[in-house]
């Protein structure tokens, strides 16, 4: 076999000269690829705004039951008579008779300065008395004998016809008596100033010892032994006493919402943080009409009466009180998120734009539907609810009652027990 045999035999061999088709893997996936985006575009074209979404609502049981409507304050607790005691005149602490706690009775000493300044300006003002009325007895025998002389010298002028004494000399004697009655007026006037700054130290001396006006409980003292007490400027306070813990009143800020609902003598009850599982009861003794104004809030200060039999309760303690203003039972009621609720309306909802409508301009906007919805939205509409019928909502009118913030009142023919009110929605995709 020749040379060029063995090659045509050796090519066949290998199929060196066959020629091969080329195969279309990469056609067929670019086609597949093609066809998924083209059916993406059309769901995204035609299907995309078909797509319905169901709400699904929470409820609630329409029930009758008994309501309790009820204001709330918060306030602080203090004594029906608390007194401030202070005191008028400086000097140092030399003793404290009376302390925390302690029970005083009205007059009692509670604590006394250094006395012996005072005592001292006493004897001081005792003296200038005793001398100015010592200077009135010398004035009184002054005019005593000026007076003696002057009618011996007016007799001694008539028996001697005129002739003696001397005109002169009489004059000067009734002068001299004038004087001595001047004087002896002087005399009673500094006995008078004598007296008045005697009275006052001895007032001075007085109050140098500090003293209860009333019987009570000792619940602050703010002074210490050797202290010293300046009372030149303002009147400083020593010791506050509480005339009875055992009847005490409770200090709140009424809103000026609820001041309109609340009367004297209502029943209320309150709690402390002392002990918040128990219930104080309390009663409305008065409300004032001053307003206080705080941060724009306008409140007005109302105040209940407490009985502390048991001493349980102490001044300041923060106390929220709540005060029943109406008691209704066996009446409709209804959740009050029920109220305020709105079914979603499809048409005011906003859709995405389809890839159709990014591709193709849109004109402007129609704004005469907004301008009727913004006028019906200005009527206002009477309180509904809205209650759920074969997975649908449908509007009831209701007349709306009391409420305590969680239920409300309600009066409507259409409700009954045991219907499901919607108090809310939650859109999902079916």
């Amino acid at each position: 076999m020749s040379n060029l045999d063995k090659q045509s035999a050796l090519s066949k061999a290998l199929k060196l000269n066959t020629v091969q088709k080329p195969r279309n893997y990469k056609l067929f996936i670019i086609l597949f690829i093609a066809l998924l985006i083209a059916g993406f575009a059309i769901k995204l074209l035609f299907f995309k705004n078909n797509e319905d979404k169901t709400a699904r609502f929470e409820t609630a049981q329409i029930k009758h039951g008994d309501l309790t409507v009820a204001v709330t304050a918060t306030g602080k607790l203090e004594p029906v008579t608390q007194v401030d005691i202070g005191i008028e005149v400086s000097g140092t602490v030399a003793e404290i008779k009376a302390d925390f706690n302690q029970h005083v009775t009205a007059g009692q000493v509670l604590a006394t300065l250094d006395l012996r300044i005072f005592d001292a300006k006493v004897k001081q003002s005792q003296g200038l008395l005793d001398q100015a009325k010592a200077k009135l007895i010398d004035a009184q025998a002054t005019i005593s004998e000026k007076k003696q002389a002057l009618e011996f010298m007016r007799k001694a002028r008539i028996l001697s016809g005129g002739q003696l004494p001397a005109k002169q000399d009489i004059v000067t004697a009734e002068a001299n008596l004038k004087r001595a009655h001047a004087q002896e007026k002087l005399i009673k006037a500094s006995i008078s100033q004598a007296e008045g700054q005697l009275k006052l130290d001895q007032t001075n001396l007085i109050k140098a010892s500090i003293r209860t006006p009333i019987n009570g409980i000792v619940l602050d003292r703010k002074i210490e032994k050797g202290q010293t007490v300046a009372a030149s400027l303002q009147t400083p306070v020593m010791f506050t006493v509480a005339e009875n813990l055992t009847e005490m009143e409770l200090h709140v800020d009424a809103d000026e919402a609820d001041v309109g609902k609340i009367k004297m003598g209502q029943p209320a009850s309150f709690t402390v943080d002392a002990y918040p599982d128990k219930n104080f009861p309390a009663k409305i003794s008065e409300i004032r009409y001053a307003p206080q104004t705080v941060n724009g809030v306008v409140t007005y200060e109302t105040i209940l009466l407490v009985n502390n039999a048991d001493l349980l309760l102490r001044p300041g303690m923060t106390a929220t009180a709540e005060v029943v203003v109406n008691k209704l039972q066996n009446v409709l009621l209804v959740p009050s998120a029920a109220l305020r609720f709105t079914p979603p309306n499809k048409k005011d909802k906003k859709t995405e734009p389809t890839f159709l409508d990014k591709l193709l301009p849109r004109g402007p906007r129609p704004t005469s539907g907004n301008k009727k919805t913004g006028k019906a939205k200005e009527k206002k509409s009477s309180p509904k609810i809205w209650i759920l019928e074969q997975n649908k909502p449908r509007e009831v009118k209701v007349k709306v009652g009391l409420s305590d913030g969680e239920m409300t009142e309600v009066q409507s023919e259409q409700l009954k027990e045991g219907m499901q009110v919607i108090v809310d929605t939650e859109s999902s995709p079916k």
